[in-house]
């Protein structure tokens, strides 16, 4: 038996004998996905190694972030918190979008929002028609 695997091995009787291991919400149940999915997968295990560290990406922060603030924005009634709220969340969102190698907004991409713009002009003057 090598080191590590008797050191595990160690890890495991100390760990039953301080508490019961027998009694788990997951007994024979499917250990819950995590959405690595927007990871590339050479940065997987080392995203993995980070959080199990506690440690998360600044990308993996924002999204909760964004998670966190659109929740709070869907929860409450007053009608200035929730415009605060917002503000902070469209704040976020362009920090995020700033980020990113070519912008997202489709009125930044000019030949193509102009093509569209034309697009639904004519189809709607021919509806009209």
């Amino acid at each position: 038996m090598d080191v590590i695997a008797f050191i595990a091995e160690q890890k495991i009787l100390q760990a039953m004998q301080e508490r019961d291991l027998t009694d788990s919400k997951y007994k024979f149940k499917p250990l819950p996905l995590e959405d690595d999915s927007f990871v590339p997968a050479e940065l997987k295990i080392v995203y993995k190694i980070l959080k199990n560290s506690g440690f998360l990406p600044p990308e993996v922060e924002e999204r909760k972030e964004v998670k966190r603030l659109e929740e709070l924005i869907s929860a409450t009634e007053d009608a200035h918190e929730r415009l605060r709220q917002m503000k902070k969340l469209d704040v976020l969102l362009m920090k995020i979008d700033a980020k990113r190698p070519s912008a997202t907004s489709i009125s930044s991409q000019h030949a193509y929002y102009s093509n569209v713009v034309e697009r639904i002009t004519v189809n709607s003057k021919k509806t009209k028609s």
